[in-house]
């Protein structure tokens, strides 16, 4: 609601001229348009947030020595990784933000097995989606 009210008035200090004028000539979705493409390259607020929230899910993921990733993994994920935890009891705005992100920064990364102790065999999982492989199923016999 918040971000729709900034776009609106956005919107509103590229269109007015004035008190007179407040004729809107273009949505608002094609002023977002890239300026390749006919807009004039304003951003959707919410894609725009969603996406700096993402970065933030990556950083605390992935950089051990970041400030933010130890004050929240001494709260919510003291014993497992990023990705484990629920959203815990009286989480605060910040994780609650950070980790509704979850479901697309694991769409969008892909991880090396390395040396395999933190792996989760059953709780990951070990074919992209959707998969482009096959699974083969042997014969018994050849397997014997």
């Amino acid at each position: 609601l918040l971000l729709s009210e900034i776009e609106s008035l956005m919107a509103n200090f590229v269109w007015n001229r004035g008190e007179a004028s407040k004729i809107h000539w273009l949505a608002w979705s094609k002023l977002c348009k890239p300026c390749k493409e006919g807009g004039l390259g304003f951003r959707h607020l919410r894609e725009f947030n969603i996406a700096l929230l993402v970065k933030q899910a990556w950083k605390i993921a992935l950089n051990p020595g970041g400030t933010l990733r130890s004050v929240l993994r001494h709260k919510y994920f003291p014993q497992s990784s990023f990705f484990a935890p629920g959203l815990g009891s009286f989480p605060s705005y910040t994780w609650r933000s950070v980790w509704g992100t979850q479901d697309l920064l694991v769409a969008g990364i892909r991880w090396k097995t390395g040396d395999g102790l933190s792996i989760q065999i059953f709780g990951q999982p070990w074919l992209p989606r959707p998969s482009t492989f096959q699974l083969i199923r042997w014969p018994i016999s050849l397997l014997a």
